[in-house]
């Protein structure tokens, strides 16, 4: 990864800098405020990121919605927590503050039929808190508003102040899910930062685990889908195969989770040769009873015909939101971002598209397998001989390699900003971190939910209600990721 360039902006030209930027080719890829101003992250065609900083001394800012439409969560977010007010937002309606004024945040929909049905933010599985208020005609939708961010924990303001060592753990209690994925793309900024480069042993730990980390949401992903069409026996044996997953995490890293398992800089993850061997075979089993157990959905034609034509997210309406993951990839957008990866073991990679993407369930559906066989592939390649401790080399500052690891010494790039991406299992994860010295100045966590989020609420319009647990299944987004 390059390192993230900070391009300090004023109000007045923040906008027309931004526009030329997307203009060029580049890629809006989150927004967040801080005390002082607000920062708008953009990627450049050739992958480098840049950091537009600007201040807002009366917490005003122009809106970049119309520019970046799926901006739309950040500036909300970045109102509700900082204060700032964005010209041309209208309406602003609260995201993470919570009323219980409907008008507030939901759309008015005026008529004699339209009515709403009201689900959640308590439900009946073991899932965090999430209210979808439903407009409907009948049982078609015609429009949903999703409220989020019940439990909103606050971690981000919590990990200022601390040492960048210790801010990973509060970035890695977002999510369990999404363990490895979120404290991976934090490593990344700070080692952006630090001028870090991991080395070949380092790099085949991390790819290694998030590839582990897919492999068990995407089982759990299909699993869902099973359970959203009431099909039983598919979500009991697509469950056992993410435990027999789980449970190969643990015997790798300590916790079924993988938590705590990514640090900055290094990785203290050791498995000997004979075990290597053990998981790998292992992994051999779970593979062909995953392949078995694919058949028999592919095959039954009562449970496939539940899947297609339902939920549908065009490819201009995917480019709009800027969907990411398997869910863009299944509605035509290629974008994977282990094929420009250069901090992981993803030598040779193609991103694995269907030949007819829909956009649907069912595309969402498949495109989960192909992938789950291609992370297969991944991690059996990189289960050779044992796995090692293993750490960081300078690669650029004025440390040179053989002097003492910038990890443990004073930090001379103060007040600079760095950037994390990860292709999680749910698509792209962003983690930015400002740093004062070693001490952690503001993060930000910008998850794959987080972005997709906004999506799943446009793709069920139109569709019938009880449609609806199926496609928020073959979205199968994070709470937690947001809750952070």
């Amino acid at each position: 990864m390059t390192s993230t360039r900070l391009i300090q902006l004023s109000s007045s030209s923040y906008r027309d800098y931004l526009r030329t930027c997307l203009e060029d080719g580049g890629k809006f890829l989150g927004l967040y405020a801080c005390r002082t101003g607000i920062t708008c992250l953009v990627e450049g065609g050739s992958g480098s990121i840049s950091a537009l900083s600007c201040d807002t001394p009366d917490k005003k800012a122009p809106s970049i919605v119309d520019l970046a439409f799926n901006a739309n969560w950040d500036e909300r977010e970045a109102h509700d927590l900082y204060g700032i007010e964005f010209d041309g937002h209208q309406p602003l309606r609260p995201l993470v503050n919570h009323d219980s004024k409907l008008d507030t945040w939901t759309v008015r929909l005026e008529g004699e039929e339209p009515y709403q049905v009201a689900v959640g933010p308590i439900h009946a599985g073991i899932i965090e808190s999430g209210h979808f208020r439903f407009h409907v005609v009948g049982d078609r939708i015609l429009h949903l508003d999703p409220r989020l961010f019940y439990k909103h924990r606050g971690l981000e303001m919590a990990a200022e102040s601390k040492h960048f060592k210790e801010a990973i753990s509060y970035v890695g209690r977002a999510c369990m899910a999404c363990s490895v994925s979120n404290t991976l793309s934090y490593a990344l900024a700070c080692e952006d930062i630090l001028g870090l480069q991991a080395t070949n042993e380092l790099s085949r730990t991390r790819t290694l685990l998030l590839e582990l980390e897919r492999i068990w949401n995407h089982l759990n992903d299909i699993g869902a889908v099973c359970a959203g069409v009431g099909m039983a026996a598919g979500n009991a044996i697509f469950g056992y195969l993410v435990e027999q997953v789980r449970r190969i995490c643990e015997q790798v890293t300590g916790h079924r989770f993988m938590a705590r398992s990514i640090q900055v800089g290094k990785s203290e993850i050791e498995v000997d040769g004979s075990t290597v061997e053990q998981v790998r075979t292992k992994l051999g089993e779970i593979r062909k009873l995953f392949e078995s157990s694919w058949r028999d959905l592919v095959f039954n034609s009562t449970f496939q015909d539940r899947l297609t034509g339902v939920g549908i997210i065009s490819q201009e309406n995917a480019k709009l939101y800027g969907v990411v993951g398997p869910a863009g990839r299944a509605s035509g957008l290629s974008r994977d971002n282990r094929s420009r990866d250069k901090s992981l073991l993803y030598r040779d990679f193609e991103v694995s598209m269907l030949k007819d993407p829909s956009g649907d369930v069912k595309s969402r559906f498949d495109q989960r397998e192909l992938e789950l066989n291609q992370a297969f592939d991944i991690v059996s390649a990189l289960l050779e001989g044992d796995i090692a401790s293993a750490t960081c080399e300078v690669r650029r500052g004025p440390r040179t390699p053989d002097e003492q690891d910038c990890i443990d010494s004073d930090n001379s790039d103060t007040g600079r900003i760095g950037v994390g991406l990860v292709e999680g299992p749910r698509g792209s994860t962003l983690c930015a971190v400002e740093l004062d010295g070693q001490i952690i100045k503001r993060v930000h966590l910008r998850s794959a939910s987080f972005n997709n989020w906004q999506a799943l609420a446009k793709c069920t319009i139109g569709n019938l209600l009880p449609d609806f647990p199926l496609i928020n299944k073959s979205f199968e987004l994070c709470y937690a990721c947001v809750d952070r």
